[in-house]
């Protein structure tokens, strides 16, 4: 990559007071996690549809094959360290610019790494919630009863489902959430996109979005994505190597 697009880049993040980020599964698999869609992802060997969020609720055997395939998760999940991606994510929102952050994964890297401001359009892996009393636990206390012979555990509460706080296939993702996250992009004068195929509607339209409320749009990816177009700038490369970079 020419230094041309990176010094403009930079000049565009130089000069926002109001950043709001948007990151994906790229920023995620440079700390090993991988794409849940990619070739080598987890739905490469397990059937996504087997974990629809119909299924869940209504079959305990897909609770049970989903129960299971969480504690492989986990411990991915577990494994994982915020990358320089994250940190410098975390640096921006520490200098005053980011506002906000809002990302499509579900490891909480990015908390790890310091940021505060964030909006989780997909929920996350490290709570659970009943889906008749809406308590909230972390997946800490499931997978105790889980490691201890429960298969299908219950709420304790109410005796109702308990699922994973991140969103599974079929299910709406958090209302409150996505207003936020097109609340946040409206409001912003850059709108960083880190990592995102922008594929996943209706979150890929934060794009265009946030480009009709006059916002300037930068976009590091690998990969091309069908919003290239309306970007001021498009870095390609890795995010932990490319953002670092530009806060320097």
């Amino acid at each position: 990559m020419s230094s041309a697009p990176l010094a403009d880049a930079a000049r565009l993040l130089r000069r926002a007071r109001k950043v709001v980020a948007f990151t994906g599964a790229g920023v995620s698999t440079e700390s090993g996690i991988p794409d849940f869609r990619g070739p080598e992802g987890v739905w490469a060997r397990y059937d996504p549809l087997e974990f629809s969020y119909e299924r869940f609720v209504e079959r305990a055997e897909s609770r049970r094959a989903f129960w299971r395939f969480g504690a492989e998760l986990r411990d991915l999940l577990d494994a994982a360290q915020p990358n320089a991606a994250h940190r410098a994510l975390a640096e921006l929102e520490r200098r005053g610019q980011l506002t906000a952050l809002i990302t499509q994964n579900i490891d909480r890297l990015h908390q790890r790494a310091g940021s505060r401001a964030v909006i989780e359009l997909h929920g996350n892996a490290d709570e659970v919630v009943c889906l008749d009393c809406a308590r909230v636990e972390p997946i800490a206390a499931v997978s105790a009863r889980l490691l201890a012979g429960e298969d299908d555990p219950k709420c304790l509460r109410c005796g109702g489902v308990i699922k994973t706080r991140a969103v599974l296939f079929g299910e709406e993702m958090p209302e409150r959430e996505l207003e936020g996250a097109f609340r946040a992009v409206r409001g912003a004068d850059l709108l960083l996109v880190v990592g995102s195929s922008l594929l996943v509607q209706p979150a890929a339209h934060l794009v265009p979005s946030a480009r009709m409320a006059g916002a300037r749009i930068l976009l590091v990816n690998l990969e091309e994505t069908p919003y290239d177009d309306l970007a001021d700038v498009v870095l390609r490369g890795k995010a932990a190597d490319l953002l670092p970079r530009l806060l320097d």
